[in-house]
């Protein structure tokens, strides 16, 4: 059974295209950080609202230069 190709399984699957996926990176987390630090700096003091500021910031820019540059060398 496990030497059978996926194709033989069902007459009407077909065989998916390779497909390239991105590398895991932290970015997206040290974004949600950032977005939890900005609120609740709103509600706690001004550090720690421009903390937060400042790693959405870096984040946001991290990930799109990451994708940018990706994106490139396809």
């Amino acid at each position: 059974m496990p030497d059978e190709q996926l194709t033989d399984a069902h007459p009407d699957w077909e065989v998916l295209p390779p497909e390239h996926l991105p590398h895991p990176t932290y970015f997206p987390a040290g974004l949600a950080m950032g977005v939890t630090f900005l609120f609740w700096g709103l509600i706690t003091s001004l550090v720690t609202f421009l903390v937060g500021l400042a790693l959405f910031a870096a984040s946001l820019a991290g990930w799109i230069t990451e994708i940018r540059n990706e994106r490139k060398h396809r």
